[in-house]
């Protein structure tokens, strides 16, 4: 399966939520997508269809391939703790979802083709894989000669809500960030019912 690269707002009215980010399109049109729109009756989901769609909803948002969810979920599962919020905080942990925390890049898709062309470092060192974990202490920075890149400018001044993040902390005068721990559940801000995912894959 190819990383999904189709139109943004027909899936996010497909899940009934802004999934990507703001959309005004979707803002417009908050029913699901077809040619009869908001005026079709739709049948009840089954339990199946609303597990699924939970785990369809948790990869599109954070931009993950089957096999890189799934492999995901088998690491939350051997870790102590809740499975579920073990597997979220995974997916924060992901260098390309950290780089779109910290505001360097405006959405997670350009966060992911900065880590790619090499713009960011972890630990001072260059890595351009968006599925890298990050550990605790962890230093995210932009390369020196990428700080003046207008897709990182602009980000970075426009971002000013990443103080909400408790899990990271961010530098502006040194263009970098530091992810201090996994983030509680509670302060995840994404709107996932980890559950159900749980119950999918326990099938």
């Amino acid at each position: 399966m190819a990383r999904y690269t189709g139109p943004k707002t027909k899936k996010s009215r497909s899940f009934g939520e802004s999934i990507f980010g703001f959309d005004k399109a979707f803002e417009k049109r908050k029913y699901p997508p077809g040619h009869h729109g908001n005026n079709r009756r739709r049948r009840q989901k089954s339990d199946y269809a609303l597990q699924l769609m939970e785990k369809q909803k948790a990869k599109y948002t954070y931009g993950v391939l089957e096999r890189q969810f799934r492999n995901l979920f088998k690491k939350a599962s051997g870790k102590d703790g809740v499975t579920g919020e073990n597997l979220l905080q995974f997916l924060e942990a992901r260098l390309d979802n950290t780089v779109f925390r910290l505001g360097i890049a405006p959405t997670r898709r350009a966060a992911r083709q900065l880590v790619s062309h090499k713009h960011i470092l972890v630990n001072g060192t260059v890595s351009n894989i968006p599925s890298h974990l990050l550990t605790p202490s962890d230093v995210v920075s932009v390369r020196n000669k990428s700080r003046h890149l207008e897709t990182i400018q602009n980000s970075v001044a426009g971002k000013s809500d990443v103080r909400n993040f408790s899990w990271l902390e961010w530098n502006p005068d040194r263009m970098e960030g530091k992810f201090m721990e996994y983030p509680e559940r509670e302060k995840i801000p994404e709107k996932i019912n980890e559950q159900l995912i749980v119950e999918l894959y326990s099938k």
